[in-house]
């Protein structure tokens, strides 16, 4: 009978591990990411600067969404030629100090559905809200979902991205680094699916696009080498680091730029972006293309490194 009692014990304590850690694990439910992707891609409208009745309504989307997952959530306003346009910022353990930003444009190029470019970063937020939820954290998390990040405002002090990171320097906040979610959702394990600035690089990464990528400068920081090894180590996708001078085309294509003129470390996660997906900046950038599967675990992989970041 101890015998039998002896390993009744081990077993329930080895269940009781097994169990702690499946919960830990990201959570991120496909069915809610399609969920986002249809109401975001495939309403009436292109979520484009010339429509800005769209653009608020997407905001507003997000912001309601946001708000079933924090009470503190809030539009940050700006002009460009006399029309208002609007970031949206998330946040989540409002008592610390320093903070992490991750963040994702909501606006498309021209007239497109932009599931990958960047319906997806979008829906990473989302999801990555509704995880957040309660959670004890010893570090703020914003999440901020940017306007106005497609040309004709790339590259200018336009750029909602822009106008957040200014405001952070301007009050001097503390912010450990920033994260950009930029078009996460298109895979391929086709032979030669993957295309790259310089030829040779195929040679390191392969000719496959079924992994997805982590964008930093050759000095890259700690906050991006922390992020880093956390998302390579959550297991949850396949996952490659492109660490080079800002002067390699693409290396800037997104978000992070801002911060990183403003002096902070950041790094973006991409799936390549038209290095990889032929449909970017076309009409045909859209859900159906996507591998939600892939997505999904992608957004696990920011989550789970989030945790081990703000223990």
């Amino acid at each position: 009978m101890k015998s039998n009692n002896m390993h009744m014990k081990i077993f329930s304590i080895l269940l009781f591990l097994s169990f702690s850690h499946f919960i830990c694990l990201g959570k991120t439910d496909t069915t809610i990411v399609k969920k986002h992707l249809t109401n975001i891609t495939k309403t009436a409208g292109f979520r484009n600067p010339e429509n800005i009745t769209k653009l608020n309504a997407i905001a507003n989307y997000i912001k309601i969404d946001f708000s079933k997952s924090s009470s503190s959530v809030s539009f940050q306003e700006y002009k460009v030629d006399g029309k208002t346009y609007k970031n949206v910022i998330c946040s989540f353990g409002t008592e610390n100090k320093q903070r992490i930003i991750v963040g994702a444009h909501y606006d498309v190029c021209g007239d497109q559905e932009g599931a990958d470019d960047n319906a997806s970063g979008v829906v990473a937020l989302l999801e990555l809200a509704r995880q957040l939820k309660g959670k004890k954290l010893n570090k703020r998390i914003d999440l901020v979902a940017y306007t106005l990040e497609e040309p004709p405002y790339f590259r200018t002090e336009n750029m909602g991205s822009y106008v957040h990171a200014k405001s952070l320097s301007s009050k001097k906040i503390d912010v450990l680094g920033m994260i950009s979610v930029e078009m996460i959702g298109y895979f391929s394990d086709k032979a030669n699916s993957q295309d790259y600035p310089m030829a040779a690089m195929s040679k390191v990464y392969g000719n496959k696009g079924d992994y997805i990528t982590l964008v930093t400068t050759s000095q890259k920081g700690k906050f991006a080498e922390e992020f880093s090894e956390h998302f390579k180590n959550s297991k949850s996708v396949k996952t490659e680091e492109f660490n080079a001078p800002r002067s390699l085309p693409g290396i800037d294509f997104s978000d992070h730029l801002n911060y990183w003129n403003f002096g902070y470390n950041a790094l973006m996660i991409t799936d390549t972006s038209f290095y990889r997906n032929k449909n970017y900046h076309r009409k045909t950038d859209k859900m159906e293309t996507l591998d939600i599967r892939r997505m999904a675990k992608v957004i696990d992989g920011i989550y789970l490194a989030l945790l081990d970041l703000t223990k």
